[in-house]
């Protein structure tokens, strides 16, 4: 699962080849959730309220590196790149 960034403890990573839509796996201590890209919300899981908020505001800030990046996981041999974290 390559880490794509990390900020406020929550832990942000992709899985290669990984189902439709495009999404992202949020961590936080023991909580998982499923974001999409596009919207932002949970498809699956949870997180506490305070980071789901930070997490759709990050998204907010990097739709376009997500969605390259899940672009990048759908290829044999794709790149991911690391995302700046939320500050």
């Amino acid at each position: 699962m390559p880490e794509l960034s990390r900020f406020f403890g929550i832990i942000i990573y992709m899985y290669f080849k990984d189902h439709l839509p495009p999404h992202f796996h949020a961590v936080y201590q023991d909580e998982e959730a499923q974001i999409e890209i596009e919207t932002g919300n949970i498809l699956v899981g949870s997180l506490p309220n305070k980071q789901t908020r930070l997490v759709q505001a990050w998204v907010e800030l990097h739709r376009d590196e997500l969605k390259s990046n899940y672009e990048e996981t759908q290829k044999d041999f794709g790149t991911l790149r690391k995302i700046k974290p939320l500050e």
